[in-house]
């Protein structure tokens, strides 16, 4: 009779771990808030509503050290990051724009595709320059291609890099034609939901007097929002029996930081409207799925540095770097030193030197040369901590935190040749940027260190302010998932989220 009661004892175990692994959420939802600092989580939490990113918050759990472990901290590299688990040295997005064998890509752009929705090029678009998988990717071949995967921005790269190779959709705004777009790389022709929300656009009077600054605008957190909302409903997500997602980001926030810096009434209304857009869709997500039925994480791309201007009105180190200048003056180091007569730079992009291969193959220069005049040069210029070859990283005297964080974003056939490290708060500066803006791309904190917040389906409510990095979300919600992490992904799932760990 013992042995018995001891089996059946342990077939009940068995049958409720069966269940409780065989249990997932009806709905992920990624959202990426476009150059958020950590700090704005609580600089606006007095601001912010009951419902909105207070609720994820105070009801969600909180990585409060959560840092991007490589350079340069660029938009596109975030986005990617969050969703493959791992750096632009295995997902080979290594910046907005960047050279692959020495050709200049823009990350997304596919002449191959056409535009879906407008008769403008904005649709041109793939997530083909990308390596590596992503968690839509992984989620859509666990289920046999079963779960909808979508993704949905004002920034094209930030709507098809997160979705990845095998979403069903992602959406963008066309800044031209003032309508969503997508690509013949997902579909033929917009589907009725979003043609809907088109007509609801053609008919916005506020939209039509902005034009194509609508990113400078809270506005277009607003059509973010219904965007995405529009796809949860159209799409139906969260109502199959398999597991979809819903990838978000807010773009407005970074086009707005860029123009008036991290200080502000424009930035302070960035964010407190940002706040109702994110209760907007968590009320949407209550009605649609049911709260309790999906997950939700909330993180940025990268954050950004103080105005330089700012900085030194109140005493403290910083400064502008001119670039332009910079190169022009390399330019003519190389000549003086070797003799060169063309360009033997191609770019630079991010803090990085981008070499002329070609160019200092024709002229019988020596490539290795080249890069030491250049290095030396840069190492003597003002507000430039060191500059180092990227193929001697692992020789270099870079201390250990920045040769590892050179090491994760460097790819060698598309990130370059040389690295350029700043002093901090000194950022690239030229007669494109706004002098009450700010800008992003360093290795400092104020570049680096980003919100991370989950909340939903099996998380817990508390935090911790144990070092995380972005690269550890996708894992994380991949181990929250039961799948298996997308295939390129170096992070580690983190330690406290699920409620359902135990010890081992």
């Amino acid at each position: 009779m013992i042995k018995k009661r001891l089996f059946f004892a342990a077939c009940l175990q068995l049958c409720l771990a069966a269940t409780c692994w065989a249990d997932k959420p009806k709905l992920v939802v990624g959202i990426v808030v476009d150059q958020m600092r950590w700090d704005y989580l609580y600089r606006y939490y007095d601001q912010f509503q009951d419902n909105g990113i207070k609720r994820l918050l105070d009801d969600g759990y909180s990585c409060n050290n959560c840092l991007i472990n490589y350079v340069p901290t660029i938009t596109a590299i975030g986005h990617t990051s969050v969703y493959t688990g791992t750096t632009p040295a295995f997902h080979g997005i290594c910046g907005n724009n960047f050279y692959i064998d020495g050709k200049s890509v823009y990350c997304t752009k596919d002449e191959k595709e056409q535009t879906v929705g407008s008769d403008t090029d904005k649709g041109k678009m793939s997530p083909r320059n990308l390596l590596s998988t992503t968690i839509g990717d992984q989620l859509r071949l666990h289920t046999d291609f079963r779960s909808k995967v979508v993704g949905v921005s004002y920034k094209d790269r930030a709507a098809i890099l997160p979705a990845g190779h095998a979403a069903n959709a992602a959406y963008w705004l066309d800044t031209k034609a003032l309508c969503f777009v997508s690509s013949t790389y997902y579909m033929t022709e917009l589907p009725d939901y979003v043609k809907q929300v088109n007509k609801q656009l053609s008919k916005n009077n506020e939209l039509k007097k902005i034009g194509s600054q609508i990113g400078e605008y809270p506005l277009c957190g607003h059509l973010t929002a219904d965007m995405a909302i529009a796809a949860l409903k159209g799409e139906q997500l969260g109502k199959g029996e398999s597991t979809d997602m819903l990838c978000i980001s807010f773009s407005q926030t970074d086009l707005i930081g860029h123009k008036w810096g991290t200080r502000g009434s424009h930035t302070d209304e960035a964010y407190i409207e940002l706040d109702k857009d994110i209760a907007r869709l968590l009320q949407a997500f209550d009605q649609q799925v049911g709260k309790g039925n999906y997950l939700v994480f909330l993180t940025a791309d990268h954050g950004a540095v103080h105005n330089w201007q700012f900085m030194q009105e109140h005493k403290l180190a910083a400064g502008g770097w001119d670039s332009d200048t910079l190169l022009v003056n390399a330019e003519k180091e190389v000549a003086s030193q070797l003799g060169a007569t063309k360009k033997v730079i191609a770019d630079i992009l991010d803090y990085r030197i981008f070499l002329n291969h070609q160019s200092i193959k024709q002229q019988g220069l020596d490539e290795k040369r080249v890069k030491e005049v250049l290095i030396n040069y840069l190492r003597t210029s003002p507000n430039v901590v060191t500059a180092v070859d990227y193929e001697q990283l692992r020789i270099s005297s870079l201390p250990d935190r920045l040769m590892n964080m050179a090491l994760m974003g460097y790819h060698p056939r598309r990130s370059g040749d040389i690295l350029i490290i700043l002093e901090p708060n000194y950022y690239q500066y030229g007669k494109w940027s706004s002098p009450t803006g700010t800008t992003h791309g360093t290795w400092t904190p104020d570049d680096a260190h980003i919100p991370l917040l989950f909340y939903g389906w099996h998380v817990n409510k508390g935090h911790t302010s144990h070092e995380v990095h972005i690269n550890d979300i996708a894992p994380t919600v991949c181990h929250i998932l039961r799948i298996q992490q997308p295939n390129a992904c170096s992070g580690e799932a983190i330690q406290g989220v699920d409620t359902t760990e135990t010890d081992d």
